[in-house]
Formats: structure tokens, C-alpha cells, sequence
């Protein structure tokens, strides 16, 4: 667009940036500035806050590439995902987790729209609020998902409104997932994890040599035993120190939401989200301890994931256990988000549907 409006204060929005040759869109307002990767998954690639200078994404060492540019030097369905893995928040579907066939459809590993270019058009501009809509089809189910993200001025809090149709004539399963990932400074050795009672699982083998939770394990929160005959609080993010490499969910919880506050700092991330569709959080807990491709133990972040379903084995190990997502043809499933950072000391003790975080 040639004519927005340039504003300096309030509310701003921009779709007229690129990034590494890649479409980009811009959102802020007096709190937080927001950069989406349209032609790249309408990734949310960056979410700073102002005030502090503090950016919660992840950012993988590799960094942001563009699709166009870049040739898979194999075919493996797993790399060619990974390779193309800026850090961040994606949203996955159809299919999230390991690579697998199904329906006769080849899947790598969190499917294909994470990969794709999405198309992108503002639908409010205006100093007290800024909202754009993200839309795509996945190239191997035939679902098409939408997300629209708004601020409102002074608000430090994002609200992502998506909705996924199934535009088949068969109804289909499938395992949608919010693949977000942080990274220092709010995720550090100073920094605990708050969320609703909820049931702890681990994954059922250890993912990496360097895993310590102890595999299969259910219990309540916060507690998890590990290999080691130890119990480990998952209220606790532990340091980079520690070289762990882990997976866990959370399931059975009275409400969608999580809280990280780094201690030392009294700065955090919050988010919400409709438990009803998105029955567990998958926490990737990847805590310096991942060897070789693609982490050559470079990395420290945790990946904080709602997701409708159980276990990163994709849609067949979904529809196994009995945790896929199931869309009827012709249906769509709508669900809202909010997410963003806060400040302050003591226990988080509750995140409110419009993203209002209460600290005792």
C-alpha cells in the first residue's frame, strides 16, 4: 500500500517491509512492537517490549531464510522443516509433530503451513487500534486457516483470533499446534513457570540422549521424577548449565493459560487460550542439552506449545491415543488467543481470557 497513514504515536501498523527478502508485517503501540514473517507462516518473529527493551522470542542460531533462496541439500521431511526454523511462534496444522504419512499425504515434521507464504490485509488502522488478517490453504490436506491479530493502544497484550476450515468432502483428523518458543532474557536460571493444577506427563521414551525426566511419568504439578530417582519442580526453569533435553505436557487443566516471570528481573510473558480445544501444553525443554543437528548445543529456550493433543508423533499417533482433532467436511473450529508481556514480583496466581495477569 502506498498511502497508509505514518503515524508516530498510538496505534501504527505496516505491511510495506520486508525482512531477508521475505514479506513482512509491523504492529505496535505505545507497549510492544510486533513483527510477523507473512511469507513465511505468518510467523510471529519478534514481540518486543518497549519499556524494557525485552524481545520474548526465541531466535534460532540460523536465523530468518528465504524459502526461494534455499535449497534442502536432502530430502529428509524432518530437515527441511528445521532448516527453515527462525525460532518464534508458529501456528502448526494440520499436522504437528514428527514427520509420517497419513492419509496417503507425506508429512515432515509441524506439516506445511508454517512454510508456506500467507497472504496479509490490514482491516483497522487507527491510533487506538490496529488489527490484520493472515490467511493460507495447507498444500497437502485441503484445510485452510486464518488468523487475525489486533492491539488496542496502551495494551501490552496481542489478541490472536484463528480459525481453521475443513474444505474436504470427508471429515478429517487433525492436530493443531501453537508452536511458541522463548528465549533469554525472560527464560534464565532466575525465571519460574506458573500455571493452573494440572496433570504432568512425560514423553514416553527420552527424546535425546541427554534427557533427564524420567519417561512415561504421570503426576500432579508440579512435581516430575527423573531418571536420576530425583523429583524435579517444574516451577523452576533451570540454566543453560543444566544441558538437558526434554518434552513434557500439562493436561487436565480448569483454564488455558501460563505465566514465565524471571524473578531477578520482575519481567514476564503471558498467554491464555480456550482449553476446551487446546487440551494440553506441550513444554519443550530445551535447555542446552541438544547435540548435534540442528542444535550442536548452541541452544537455550523452552517451547510453552497449546496443543489439542497428546505426544509430538503427528496426526496417526494422535488418532491412536484418541487426542486428534476432528473437523467434519465443510466445518470450521475458531478458537481466540491472547499473549504478551507484564511486570512485577511474587506468585502469578491467574491470566484472565483478555490477557490480565493477577500476581499475589
Amino acid at each position: 500500500m502506498h498511502y497508509q497513514d505514518e503515524r508516530t504515536t498510538g496505534c501504527r501498523i505496516s505491511d510495506s517491509w520486508t525482512y531477508r527478502g521475505l514479506k513482512t508485517v509491523v504492529l505496535e503501540n505505545e507497549v510492544v512492537r510486533i513483527t510477523v514473517l507473512a511469507d513465511k507462516g505468518a510467523d510471529i518473529y519478534s514481540f518486543v517490549h518497549k519499556p524494557t527493551d525485552t524481545d520474548f522470542m526465541w531466535r534460532s542460531p540460523w536465523g530468518v531464510r528465504d524459502q526461494s533462496k534455499t535449497v534442502p541439500p536432502t530430502g529428509d521431511p524432518s530437515s527441511v522443516w528445521m532448516d527453515l526454523y527462525e525460532g518464534g511462534w508458529q501456528t502448526i496444522v494440520p499436522h504437528g509433530g514428527y514427520s509420517d504419512t497419513v492419509y496417503g499425504a507425506d508429512f515432515g515434521i509441524h506439516g506445511d503451513v508454517s512454510l508456506i507464504p500467507w497472504d496479509a490485509q490490514i482491516i483497522e488502522d487507527t491510533p487506538d487500534k490496529v488489527s490484520v488478517r493472515f490467511w493460507a490453504k495447507s498444500v497437502r490436506m485441503p484445510m485452510s486457516v486464518s488468523k487475525t491479530l489486533t492491539l488496542v493502544s496502551g495494551s501490552p497484550t496481542l489478541e490472536v483470533e484463528e480459525s481453521v476450515t475443513n474444505e474436504g468432502g470427508e471429515a478429517l483428523d487433525m492436530v493443531w499446534l501453537e508452536h511458541i518458543a522463548l528465549g533469554p532474557p525472560v527464560i534464565s536460571g532466575n525465571s519460574r513457570l506458573y500455571l493452573p493444577e494440572c496433570k504432568l506427563l512425560s514423553h514416553p521414551e527420552s527424546i535425546d540422549p541427554n534427557s533427564i525426566l524420567e519417561p512415561d511419568f504421570t503426576g500432579d504439578w508440579p512435581n516430575m521424577n527423573a531418571k536420576d530417582g530425583s523429583v524435579i519442580d517444574f516451577t523452576h526453569i533451570p540454566a543453560k548449565e543444566e544441558r538437558s533435553l526434554d518434552m513434557a505436557y500439562m493436561t487436565e487443566m480448569s483454564e488455558g493459560w501460563y505465566a514465565v516471570l524471571n524473578e531477578e528481573t520482575n519481567i514476564g510473558w503471558a498467554v491464555s487460550y480456550p482449553v476446551e480445544t487446546f487440551k494440553y501444553l506441550w513444554y519443550w525443554r530445551n535447555y542446552g542439552g541438544g547435540y548435534g543437528y540442528p542444535w550442536y548445543g548452541r541452544c537455550y529456550n523452552a517451547g510453552l506449545e497449546p496443543c489439542t493433543s497428546f505426544g509430538n508423533g503427528g496426526i496417526k499417533q494422535a488418532q491412536e491415543n484418541g487426542t486428534a482433532l476432528n473437523i467434519g467436511a465443510g466445518e470450521t473450529v475458531s478458537v481466540t488467543i491472547t499473549a504478551g508481556p507484564f511486570t512485577g514480583s511474587g506468585t502469578v496466581t491467574h491470566v484472565d481470557t483478555d490477557g490480565r495477569v493477577t500476581i499475589e
